[in-house]
């Protein structure tokens, strides 16, 4: 296996272009075909057996507080004693293989330490965002209970109100500070810098994601201790990380992204990788970091990239940036223009999922092909096509259909294992030989892809996925609500916001203060980047036949704006127009 990421870091190291698409093609027609070994540890066959076995006293991770200026350093073996020294505590607290670990904090260095750790234990890690509410997490710890929690002192307290709902006790809570029942995570340094690792067999699911639906609450996306570490080597090869790269990605833990870009990406290929703690994304203070570190390779999301643009660049020296990415929806050709201006490098855009890796994307080999607006071409790990709505592969260009993976010819090493407990669930994504991503797209003649939108009405809002089915849970539970529809709004700088159409029970009229109550109900049990930023009050919302929501009608009405109805009566209200609120910005 270590042969493996040993020709990746020859791949992406190459200089001339069409050599390396050439050889990156072979290399995913070999790894498609390969046999894989029934047992795989990466924490100790590439991380430590590869990397720090060569390269110990490499910078591997530097964190910096933006505002603070302060600033931490860990080489390789730094990381690797720090792990097997948490591996081992847990190993005393009789924590282990098949056990799991909730990791709940901000951008902290002992977040890459429980990743390697969990992964050489065999222990089953679920990343989870600080901006869970109880109320969410009341629902996690229903559905898998915690055996281990990692959080920051701020995020203990809701765990711990969580836990006192549901009654669960969870074997060792790790504090990152001080609580009172809760064990600091600095507790971990008596224990020895050396520790024997799993033996996890390929198979065996090591990392669980929550991921929103249309329908019910979260899924459990399912990956093993192959399609993550293994599967990643798609995403290393689309970003083009090298062994010398300073990496950064702006992207929180907790959600897959920060596992693709800010943990395997780098650690892939013994790059080191930086991580900056903010509170609010200052344009300013991000790029004078970026400058500071010279980050060489840079992925972030389109938010972040529309207000870096939009700051006046040419007071950094940016000059060390060799590669720049994205990934979330299309960005707008004038955005990639002006970021090529300063830093003479074009933004190169790709496709994945929570359930994959790197599907789709423009490889580095493309920056000079690829065609503004296109999320670029299949990635060969995955045998990627277009399906119409009979399931019918689609060879025509400029045909929309749903995006596809086959799975006749071979299995994409990154597709995940299962939605962990949902049968129905995967019996509907996974149809006739094909695995549907719920995403619908078309490709051009010469073979580039076009991103369309989602098919299954997950809303997509800056970064954040969110399902409509959780807010309209949360909206319905106020007692003048009837019915509550939810649809992502068009929005240029978030790409979609959450728009709520309200249905009040008989005798309850509409009205500003209404509104708000209904914002601030929401805020109480929602995180905050999943409450509506819109709610307009109706009489009733398409439907079909069989009482399904028509969404499709919904986004197209959303599309324009409302008309006052009855004698001028407001019916639509915007979350930033209450100063009684955080704040009057669109945030």
């Amino acid at each position: 296996m270590k042969a493996l990421y040993q020709e990746v870091i020859q791949i992406n190291q190459m200089a001339d272009n069409a050599e390396k698409e050439k050889r990156a093609e072979s290399f995913f027609a070999k790894l498609n075909n390969m046999a894989m070994p029934t047992h795989f540890n990466w924490a100790s066959q590439i991380f430590e057996d590869l990397h720090v076995k060569d390269t110990p006293d490499k910078t591997a991770l530097v964190w910096h507080d933006i505002h603070t200026g302060g600033k931490k350093t860990f080489s390789y073996l730094d990381l690797s004693e720090k792990a097997n020294q948490l591996v081992n505590f847990l190993a005393q607290n009789k924590v282990g293989n098949t056990h799991n670990m909730y990791m709940m904090a901000p951008v902290l260095p002992e977040i890459w330490i429980a990743g390697i750790a969990c992964i050489k234990a065999g222990i089953v890690a679920v990343p989870t965002a600080t901006t869970m509410t109880p109320r969410e997490l009341e629902y996690r710890f229903e559905t898998y209970k915690p055996d281990v929690v990692l959080a920051d002192e701020a995020s203990a307290e809701l765990i711990d109100q969580a836990a006192q709902q549901t009654g669960i006790h969870p074997k060792v809570k790790l504090v990152l500070g001080i609580r009172e029942g809760w064990t600091c995570f600095d507790e971990i340094n008596t224990q020895s810098t050396k520790a024997r690792a799993a033996e996890t067999r390929s198979d065996d699911v090591l990392f669980c994601f929550f991921t929103s639906g249309t329908t019910g609450l979260p899924k459990r996306v399912g990956h093993t201790a192959l399609s993550y570490p293994v599967g990643h080597l798609s995403t290393t090869v689309v970003i083009g990380t090298q062994p010398n790269d300073i990496h950064h990605n702006l992207s929180a833990p907790g959600w897959a992204k920060w596992s693709w870009s800010s943990f395997f990406v780098p650690f892939n290929v013994g790059a080191t990788v930086t991580a900056f703690a903010f509170t609010t994304l200052d344009p300013v203070l991000y790029l004078k970091a970026l400058e500071r570190h010279r980050v060489t390779t840079f992925c972030a999301p389109p938010t972040a990239w529309r207000m870096f643009v939009n700051t006046d660049l040419s007071g950094f020296d940016l000059s060390c940036l060799r590669q720049s990415i994205s990934a979330g929806e299309p960005l707008n050709p004038d955005v990639i223009t002006r970021w090529k201006k300063h830093t003479s490098t074009r933004i190169r855009d790709f496709y994945g999922q929570t359930e994959s890796t790197a599907m789709i994307g423009n490889a580095p080999w493309m920056a000079k092909t690829m065609r503004s607006g296109s999320f670029g071409k299949p990635i060969p790990m995955y045998d990627v096509a277009l399906a119409d709505d009979e399931g019918n592969e689609i060879k025509t260009p400029d045909t929309v259909g749903h995006i596809v993976v086959r799975l006749d010819r071979w299995r994409g090493i990154g597709l995940f294992c299962e939605y962990i407990g949902n049968p129905e669930k995967m019996s509907a994504v996974f149809v006739d030989n094909f695995y549907y991503t719920g995403d619908r797209a078309s490709f051009d003649t010469d073979g580039f892809w076009w991103f369309v939108g989602r098919a299954d009405d997950v809303i997509k809002s800056s970064d954040f996925r969110i399902g409509p089915f959780e807010v309209e849970s949360a909206l319905v539970e106020h007692p003048a609500v009837a019915e509550a529809a939810v649809v992502g709004a068009p929005d240029p700088q978030r790409y979609q916001l959450v728009k709520a159409y309200v249905i009040l029970n008989q005798g309850v009229e509409p009205n500003r203060d209404l509104a708000l109550d209904l914002f601030r109900h929401t805020t109480n049990i929602l995180a905050k980047f999943k409450i509506p930023r819109i709610i307009e009050f109706v009489t009733e919302v398409p439907k079909t036949i069989s009482g399904k929501i028509r969404r499709i009608e919904l986004r197209e009405m959303s599309a324009s704006p409302s008309e006052p109805h009855g004698q001028g009566q407001m019916t639509e209200y915007f979350y930033w127009d209450f100063p009684e609120l955080s704040s009057k910005k669109r945030q």
